[in-house]
C-alpha cells in the first residue's frame, strides 16, 4: 500500500464515519430532520409520522456511509490500472446522492401532510 491509499483510506473513513454519524443523529431526533439540501425542516404538524421520517432519513445516511467504505474497499481490490478503480472510488460517493435525494422526494409524498 502506498501512502497514497493510506491517505484516501483515512479520508473515506473520515467522510464514511460523518454520514454514519448524520443518520444516527437523525435516527434518533425527536424533531423532523431535514435532507441537508439547504431545505428547512418540516414542522412537526406538517408530517404524519415524524419518528418513521427521521428513522428513514437515518438509514439512508448510514446506508449511504456504508457505500462509501465499500467503494473505497472495492476500488483498492480491483486495483488502480483499471476503469472500473475510478468508477468505484469516484463513483461510490457520488452515485448515491442521486438515489437519496429520489429517495428523499419520495419520503415526502409519503409523510407530508
Amino acid at each position: 500500500m502506498t501512502g497514497f491509499h493510506i491517505i484516501c483510506f483515512f479520508i473515506y473513513m473520515y467522510v464514511a464515519m460523518l454520514m454514519i454519524s448524520i443518520g444516527i443523529s437523525q435516527w434518533r431526533s425527536k424533531k423532523p430532520t431535514a435532507f441537508y439540501s439547504g431545505e428547512k425542516p418540516f414542522r412537526e404538524d406538517e408530517l404524519s409520522d415524524i419518528p418513521m421520517w427521521n428513522k428513514k432519513h437515518g438509514i439512508m445516511w448510514i446506508v449511504y456511509g456504508i457505500i462509501v467504505l465499500l467503494s473505497y474497499a472495492a476500488g483498492v481490490l480491483i486495483g488502480s490500472k483499471s476503469v472500473w478503480y475510478v468508477l468505484c472510488i469516484a463513483g461510490g460517493p457520488i452515485l448515491p446522492i442521486f438515489a437519496m435525494i429520489w429517495y428523499h422526494h419520495k419520503l415526502i409524498r409519503i409523510y407530508r401532510r
